[in-house]
């Protein structure tokens, strides 16, 4: 039998050590197969996120970028967009950036942020607006001070303090009948061990993740209303799941800037 040997490497992204952060699965071809295919082969990954990747012809990037999880393909993925900018960039030494070009979040870069493998990431900002969800209050459980929502399918949930956010047992077959929504609980950090300035968790189990460990695209909702409510453009957050994760966040006009590390931690050959 003839195997198709196709290249993967797994990063642990926004994590400055291994078995933290959020682990992506980073695949590039030479073309799009079939998306049964690509969703099995995320399925068969079975990691938050799978990034595939396909040298872009538009003129308008380097790659187009497509994210799955191992239920669902999704419109925005930003630890998998920085794990694939970290692969590419460690194969392109001479390289300051990769631009990627996505179905659904438009153009975004991964530039290379200081020595090592530090690296600022360009997303859409996505402003929540005021929204009474009790259901979901319900759901997430403690002491909710505050409901948004952004119509990308974003519900945020703000809490008093962090200890709240980290002490929060969802009922999280309750949130998956909401759908593919990314459920985010934050609160300000002062006082929490991570020394942050916000801290935050995320539940996905509508797109077969019930905790996501850092979520990239959290932080474009989270950016635009921590900025606004702290009165600067830029704040430290932690996302605070079992393997925890530092974000660096920052609002430029309709753009969030975050920045993180990403480590290696397997390459090998998907067989096909």
């Amino acid at each position: 039998m003839s195997w198709r040997h196709l290249p993967l490497t797994r990063v642990d992204a926004f994590a400055d050590r291994p078995f933290t952060g959020n682990p992506a699965a980073v695949m590039p071809l030479d073309e799009w197969l079939s998306d049964d295919l690509l969703q099995k082969m995320a399925a068969e990954n079975n990691l938050a996120e799978t990034a595939f990747l396909v040298p872009d012809d538009s003129g308008e990037a380097d790659y187009e970028l497509r994210w799955f999880t191992p239920g669902v393909e999704v419109a925005l993925c930003g630890h998998a967009t920085l794990a694939s900018g970290h692969v590419l960039l460690s194969a392109a030494p001479w390289r300051n950036d990769m631009r990627f070009r996505t179905r659904k979040a438009g153009i975004l870069t991964v530039s290379r942020d200081g020595e090592g493998d530090g690296y600022r990431m360009a997303l859409p900002a996505y402003p929540p607006a005021p929204k009474t969800m009790p259901d979901v209050a319900r759901a997430m459980g403690g002491a909710v001070q505050d409901m948004l929502w952004h119509e990308g399918g974003y519900a945020l949930l703000v809490y008093p303090d962090a200890a709240s956010v980290r002490a929060l047992e969802p009922d999280l077959r309750a949130l998956k009948e909401g759908g593919d929504i990314l459920y985010i609980a934050t609160a300000p950090g002062e006082g929490d061990p991570s020394g942050a300035d916000v801290v935050s968790r995320a539940f996905a189990p509508g797109a077969g993740i019930d905790e996501d460990p850092v979520t990239g695209s959290a932080h474009s909702v989270l950016t635009p209303y921590w900025t606004q409510r702290l009165g600067r453009d830029r704040f430290a957050a932690y996302q605070a799941s079992e393997r925890g994760g530092h974000v660096g966040c920052r609002i430029d006009g309709d753009r969030v800037e975050l920045s993180g590390r990403c480590v290696t931690t397997l390459t090998g050959e998907f067989l096909l």
